[in-house]
């Protein structure tokens, strides 16, 4: 990698473009304040000259009216020296030089002038000019009194100068910040490219370091592994799900297929042959039905956050599913009684809430013996709603608790009930779309399973289980 190429790349950068940007608009900011402070000074300057100048030439007018010209001359003589002294002409009708350090103006008239006064200094040189005020005092003579414009020209240069070097080292200074500021930046950007590179050739695991100091990058890098995270967990999910359904599939599979076979082989009859399709239908069914399952966790899991959520009255919903699954409930031997706050609303989707409820009141039934008491009850918690189901069945065993909504995982005491143990992944994936709380907890006997919709902001949602 070149020096040109890193320095290509560094004046390329966003960092340095914004960074002289601002440096351009500083300076010439500055600039524009160097020439109004130059002008409001000159100007300033000028006032303070034309006022002393004013004011002299009225103190002396005023002695020449006291003392006449004798007078004005040895006053204009003694104060023509001094390091604050100013500029004297005085000269006769005629145009003579009487006293003075400014020399003869042939054609002098009275009002302002600027005077070349070079003639009368020693050194001789270029042109010195004088600012001077002009005023017959009577009898055609005239009295100048001026300041040396040199001055303001010195203050003049001394601004422009001291201005020039601000910009000059802002330009300079800018650039160079900027230019130590872009490589950090770029640092910052290429370790975000490697772990990006890494990431998108496998390395699932890598993920962008994170200085620590807070700012927009750290900002940035934080939010970008927790999608990493978020993406390694759903791949990790895609795995375990294909290993899953790769396992579980297998068997109902090698069922349909061996009873297929045997019927070619061994039946003999149409009562044979129709027993086959029976038994291969059964298999088919269940295997819809876990299909089924799948697709309706993944369209629950991929949709949008809050999509066609409305007001969902959960009172009134638990009471029409324990309505529906009342005659079950009776007919296998259980009962299903209801504790329902009134008028606990949500905010949710009301065809998945009763599916997620569903599911619940059909596993109670299913896993639990006949005479056991099911109790589904909807109340207002300090932390939100909370619809709960419980029973006081056998319950699960602790081993069991933390993995009942791992799709496809089936207790030991659920082995030989019907099922494809989806039914409370289907509830955790509604859950987790609704931003609730789903909580699994053995009760001694029996178990309760409790969704708590959360009031307060939406948090990424956990999944609780208590022994």
């Amino acid at each position: 990698m070149t020096i040109e190429w890193r320095l290509g790349r560094l004046f390329r950068s966003a960092s340095v473009k914004f960074a002289s940007l601002y440096v351009l608009m500083f300076a010439a900011s500055a600039l524009v304040l160097g020439v109004a402070v130059f002008f409001v000074t000159r100007s300033a300057l000028e006032q303070q000259l034309t006022s002393r100048i004013e004011t002299e030439t009225n103190f002396l007018v005023g002695e020449f009216h006291l003392g006449g010209l004798d007078r004005l001359i040895t006053v204009a003589r003694a104060r023509g020296h001094g390091p604050t002294a100013l500029d004297y002409l005085i000269q006769d009708a005629s145009g003579a030089h009487l006293v003075g350090e400014m020399p003869a103006q042939p054609g002098l008239r009275p009002g302002w002038a600027t005077i070349n006064v070079a003639d009368a200094v020693e050194d001789g040189g270029g042109p010195e000019w004088v600012r001077a005020l002009v005023t017959d005092v009577g009898d055609g003579i005239l009295l100048a009194v001026g300041d040396d414009l040199a001055q303001i020209g010195e203050v003049e240069k001394a601004i422009g100068t001291a201005f020039a070097w601000v910009v000059g080292l802002t330009l300079l200074l800018g650039m160079g910040g900027g230019a130590l500021l872009s490589r950090a930046f770029l640092k910052r950007v290429d370790a975000i490219g490697s772990a990006a590179e890494a990431i998108i050739g496998g390395d699932l695991a890598r993920r962008i370091p994170v200085r620590g100091t807070g700012d927009d990058l750290d900002r940035l890098a934080v939010t970008l592994n927790r999608m990493l995270d978020r993406i390694s967990g759903l791949m990790d999910s895609l795995r375990q799900v294909s290993s899953d359904v790769a396992h579980d599939l297998r068997t109902p599979l090698s069922r349909l297929y061996l009873g297929l076979e045997d019927a070619r082989e061994h039946a003999r009859t149409a009562a044979d042959y129709d027993s086959a399709v029976v038994a291969a239908l059964a298999e088919a069914e269940g295997l819809l039905a876990t299909f089924s399952a799948l697709l309706r966790i993944a369209q629950v899991e991929g949709a949008s956050a809050q999509d066609g959520f409305g007001r969902v009255d959960l009172s009134g919903l638990a009471e029409a599913v324990a309505d529906a699954y009342r005659p079950d409930a009776e007919e296998s031997g259980h009962r299903l009684d209801t504790r329902l706050s009134p008028d606990i609303t949500v905010g949710g989707d009301k065809e998945l809430l009763t599916q997620a409820l569903s599911n619940l009141v059909e596993n109670a039934l299913r896993h639990t013996p006949s005479g056991t008491a099911i109790r589904l009850s909807v109340a207002d918690t300090p932390d939100g709603p909370r619809l709960a189901i419980e029973d006081d069945g056998p319950g699960v065993s602790p081993g069991d608790l933390p993995r009942l909504t791992d799709r496809f995982y089936r207790g030991e005491r659920s082995r030989t009930t019907p099922g494809n143990g989806l039914g409370l992944s289907l509830v955790n994936a509604v859950a987790e779309r609704h931003l609730a709380d789903l909580h699994l907890e053995r009760t001694e006997p029996g178990l309760r399973v409790s969704i708590v919709f959360r009031c307060g902001p939406p948090t990424p949602p956990k999944r609780k289980t208590s022994a």
